[in-house]
């Protein structure tokens, strides 16, 4: 009998933790090193790709993104490293999807072209806004000029090129967003990821809005009608929200994201990586060492994972619950049927909020602004 993530899809996960400067805003595995020994990362790497191999035995990858950190201060030889790694433990899907983060930079944007060459064939840039003031706000090191430009780049070698963005920031007003997401559109190939702006405790903003030095943060309702404003010029640009931060013209959605949220499996490989992989019928929890010193030292001694736990069908159906549930498309109903909660099943779809057919349960326009909320209810207990 075929296990589930044969229906929904195998990844690999590769976390590189440098960045060139800490974003106030960054709650991410990331760290600033005067220099790093990519020949070692390389291996190190590589090594824990083929360790997990023996682990999952043969499988066909459907997706691989390099999340981080930055991955494009990677040398494209050490990305080349870890996809000849994973090409010699499993198949790789004739449609294979290899999305690497960017950072715009000039610097940044040269390695492009033997990223393609390697075998990269999506790339995701973290442009996070096109307003000048605002990026340094943000503590970005590019300007909007240099964004623009290594996006020119980006599609010269890439069919597919995403970016990010961020609104609801301090001093936003509805006009402003609405033109900057406009030049965003007018920009976008065929996909968005779009991010509000929040404050999370670990991070530089989140001490200056402690000390009340965060000034010009958005309102609740400001917030809300700039993700309203989001949702509406996103549609009339054919972009679909298929999953609450993320816009799609159709066939363009992130294979590696969805592969997420519906449950598939995937190796998470780097420093601080998590995974999810179900060998002989198990499923398992993983995660990496986050200090990239300490990871390092134990992929030498062995593994570079800190802990495994075995998920419950409980566990299973919980996690599920929380990220089907953001995508537009919903969940399958048999796939939560042990930790939803029917009576306030039917409340939430009767005030508008959840929608449901026989075999799916979903947010509604009206839900998904307050998906937290709806899971914290669905959820029994």
């Amino acid at each position: 009998m075929a296990e589930l993530w044969q229906e929904r899809g195998f990844g690999l996960y590769v976390h590189w933790p440098f960045c060139a400067a800490k974003c106030p805003y960054c709650d991410f595995n990331s760290h600033v090193r005067s220099a790093v020994d990519q020949s070692r990362w390389a291996d190190a790497l590589a090594q824990e790709i083929r360790r997990t191999g023996m682990e999952t035995g043969p499988r066909v990858l459907t997706s691989i993104f390099f999340g981080g950190g930055t991955p494009s201060l990677m040398e494209p030889e050490t990305v080349k490293a870890v996809l000849d790694a994973a090409r010699d433990v499993w198949a790789f899907a004739n449609d294979i999807e290899i999305t690497l983060e960017a950072n715009p930079t000039s610097v940044e944007a040269h390695r492009f072209e033997g990223y393609a060459r390697h075998g990269v064939n999506r790339v995701s840039l973290g442009v996070q806004s096109l307003r000048s003031e605002d990026l340094r706000a943000l503590g970005r090191l590019h300007t909007v000029d240099e964004a623009q430009s290594a996006f020119k780049t980006a599609r010269a070698f890439f069919e597919r090129v995403s970016f990010d963005l961020i609104y609801a920031r301090q001093n936003q007003s509805l006009d402003d967003w609405e033109q900057e997401l406009t030049t965003a559109l007018e920009m976008a190939v065929d996909h968005l990821s779009l991010y509000q702006l929040t404050i999370e405790e670990g991070t530089a903003f989140w001490d200056r809005a402690q000390n009340g030095k965060l000034r010009g943060l958005p309102s609740d309702d400001l917030g809300a009608d700039l993700y309203e404003l989001t949702q509406r010029l996103c549609e009339d640009a054919g972009y679909t929200a298929y999953e609450v931060s993320n816009h799609a013209k159709p066939g363009a959605e992130s294979k590696h994201n969805l592969l997420y949220w519906r449950g598939g499996d995937y190796a998470g490989i780097g420093p601080g990586a998590h995974g999810r992989l179900t060998i002989d019928g198990t499923r398992r929890a993983t995660e990496c060492w986050k200090q990239p010193e300490k990871w390092l030292s134990a992929v030498g001694s062995g593994s570079g994972i800190r802990e495994e736990n075995t998920l419950n069908s409980l566990d299973i159906e919980d996690e599920r619950l929380i990220m089907g549930l953001r995508l537009t498309e919903g969940l399958f109903l048999d796939d939560v049927q042990n930790v939803l909660d029917k009576n306030r099943l039917d409340e939430l779809e009767a005030a508008g909020l959840i929608w449901r057919n026989s075999q799916r349960v979903g947010a509604t326009k009206d839900g998904r602004p307050v998906l937290n909320y709806l899971i914290l209810r669905l959820a029994k207990g």
